[in-house]
């Protein structure tokens, strides 16, 4: 079977914050003296100059500046990228634009220049309104300054905005939890990501794991209740962590989740794009996978050339699968056959025996061109998942 382009989105990675938070494994740098802007515009252009090979003539449907922190980045630096990257990719007119603020960063003005710039949403990294909850993750702000953050951004005209919050953290209780939900709730997010502190590889949490986290059941306790608060309010989960009120779906988030195509620029970003056959250097249709020089100072030095690039990797069609529902069985909508056959390039019977079994363990339901996850798959999607992982 052939694969069909999917729709193509544009990533960029601001990998500078003021604190390293003891939970996070992101490509991202604490900040020592003043940042290079300007420099760091002009490596972006370079990456993306690089690449642009590789989507050429596309559409560019929504684009996300993560990090690190991007709000350290002043609206001037946000608007010379985007002009300069708009004037060689096509943007869709009602494209997506996504910055990432932390509200220990936000400043009055920031948000007005970043919405002349054309940031049309923002994402909060919250977490909290707990103060002590706060401390205990490293944050640099407190509840105060996070609401503040919030209004400002409302004054700028932002009504599409999303917050970012944790739960199952040390010392929180379920009513504490409840608490968080409610009090974000009524500074009337678009969007509302809701996810589970992990301990990841690599943190100072890993190493050093905090004192009286809640155990695996009050974790799902505290779960149950904040998405039934979340649904009572107005916010439909469509994806495990992500709720959204009626047409406020990060669009952005959805076509990584539909296994659609994004160019990573920046430093430690990842891209994945679908090349038709005939590419320059690419003779048969694949799927490649690309990710960037991790460190901000080797990407500076680098961009622009083939040595910025971390890796390359073509997705083999035995991989296909278990990337494809690594991100689509985290869907409440779960996905169309006709969709997964479309952009794998495989036929659905390659996944027939993994389907089989995932509805024999009440996982999935299956109607022969849809597959959605049920209550009990999406509570246990990462063992959904495995079942499409070969080896």
């Amino acid at each position: 079977m052939s694969l069909t382009l999917p729709p193509l989105s544009l990533y960029v990675h601001l990998p500078w914050c003021v604190r390293k938070c003891p939970y996070c494994d992101f490509n991202s740098h604490e900040r020592r003296g003043d940042l290079p802007f300007a420099a760091y515009v002009a490596a972006l252009i370079a990456d993306l100059d690089h690449d642009l090979p590789l989507a050429w003539g596309r559409t560019v449907h929504s684009v996300f500046f993560g990090g690190g922190t991007p709000s350290l980045f002043p609206p001037e630096a946000i608007d010379a990228f985007l002009q300069q990257a708009s004037s060689r990719l096509r943007f869709a007119p009602d494209a997506e634009i996504t910055l990432e603020t932390n509200p220990g960063t936000a400043e009055h003005g920031r948000f007005e220049g970043y919405r002349a710039a054309g940031v049309n949403r923002l994402s909060f990294g919250v977490q909290s309104f707990d103060d002590g909850c706060l401390r205990r993750l490293g944050r640099i702000h407190d509840s105060a300054e996070a609401e503040r953050a919030v209004r400002l951004a409302q004054d700028a005209g932002f009504d599409n905005f999303n917050h970012d919050l944790m739960y199952a953290l040390p010392g929180q209780t379920r009513a504490m939890a409840e608490e968080d939900v409610a009090r974000a709730i009524a500074l009337e997010p678009a969007h509302v990501s809701h996810y589970q502190l992990t301990l990841e590889p690599n943190t100072l949490f890993a190493a050093r794991p905090p004192r009286d986290l809640p155990d695996e059941d009050g974790a799902w306790d505290m779960q149950e209740r904040c998405q039934a608060l979340l649904a009572d309010a107005g916010y439909a989960q469509y994806e495990v962590s992500a709720y959204a009120r009626a047409g406020r779906q990060c669009r952005h988030n959805l076509n990584y989740w539909e296994f659609g195509d994004y160019l990573g620029i920046g430093a430690g970003a990842h891209g994945k794009l679908t090349l038709p056959a005939g590419m320059p250097g690419h003779p048969a249709p694949t799927i490649l996978r690309r990710w960037k020089q991790k460190h901000p100072a080797s990407f500076l030095a680098h961009a622009g050339s083939a040595a910025v690039i971390g890796g390359d990797e073509h997705l083999a069609p035995a991989r296909r699968p278990f990337d494809y529902m690594l991100n689509a069985l985290r869907l409440n909508a779960g996905f169309a056959l006709p969709a997964f056959e479309a952009r794998t390039g495989l036929a659905r019977a390659t996944i027939a025996p993994q389907l089989g079994s995932a509805q024999a363990r009440g996982w999935l339901a299956h109607d022969g061109e849809r597959v959605v996850p049920t209550e009990l798959g999406l509570r246990f999607a990462n063992d959904a998942i495995g079942l499409f992982l070969t080896d």
